[in-house]
């Protein structure tokens, strides 16, 4: 089961894949079926719905009333709505929302990478977990857009995204801040967390002509295939569009 429609699934396959056997070991470690599992900055509940169908408790901790409301009527949907708890708010009133040392693991994407203070964002999160509980910590990779842009014939943003502190290209980047791989790493440690895996997010999904996936008989599949595979190889990590990160509480 993927948490998107088919065509998303080039971008949210992998990772979905590591949250999903990450969470069945845990509760089997624990020997306890149901987590208690926080989704920050999760939205419409992509991922959130999808964890609580494998029979998980998710508080969605969001800052937008639009996307909350949305994330109920997805869990309704869904018939989960007594597993998703819609919060409002954000990792800097995460401590008054969520009780410390109370939830089996964090779901983190998308998120260091719009925060004011990335390391402080990620301690209030990691102050939620239980000893020994797990992190998926997703973020935009700076290598990789400076591919993106060179492809694109920008090489002088490219450039930029190579020297600039924050991994933007210019005024007009969309994205307010991009990692490298050792930079997340820091961040991870910092916060107490021991990284157990890392995988490359869209190495290819994003460089490959949408008309060519949606038009070319198996091309979806065997591009999803191809995703999976490369994902696991640290050669990849440095040209992929995010950074997937699985930690624990040590």
């Amino acid at each position: 089961m993927y948490p998107t429609r088919p065509r998303s699934t080039l971008r949210t396959a992998v990772v979905w894949e590591v949250v999903r056997a990450a969470l069945e070991r845990r509760a089997a470690e624990l020997d306890q079926p149901v987590l208690d599992v926080l989704d920050t900055g999760g939205g419409t509940g992509n991922f959130a719905v999808p964890v609580a169908r494998l029979g998980h408790r998710v508080t969605v901790v969001d800052p937008s009333p639009d996307a909350l409301f949305a994330l109920e009527r997805r869990a309704a949907e869904a018939g989960v709505t007594d597993l998703v708890r819609a919060v409002q708010g954000d990792t800097q009133t995460l401590p008054e929302v969520i009780a410390p040392a109370s939830v089996d693991a964090v779901l983190c994407h998308g998120v260091l990478e719009v925060v004011d203070d990335p390391t402080e964002a990620l301690g209030h999160l990691t102050a939620t977990l239980h000893r020994g509980g797990l992190v998926s910590l997703l973020a935009a990779n700076r290598n990789g857009a400076v591919l993106a842009r060179a492809l694109a014939g920008h090489f002088d943003e490219a450039r930029t995204v190579l020297d600039a502190p924050d991994g933007r290209w210019g005024a007009g980047d969309p994205m307010p801040r991009r990692f490298t791989a050792e930079e997340l790493h820091e961040l991870a440690a910092a916060a107490g967390l021991t990284v157990a895996s890392v995988h490359g997010v869209r190495v290819f999904a994003d460089l490959v002509p949408g008309v060519l996936v949606d038009t070319e008989p198996g091309a979806m599949e065997a591009l999803l295939k191809l995703e999976e595979a490369a994902a696991q190889q640290p050669a990849f990590h440095a040209v992929a569009t995010q950074l997937h990160l699985l930690a624990a509480l040590g």
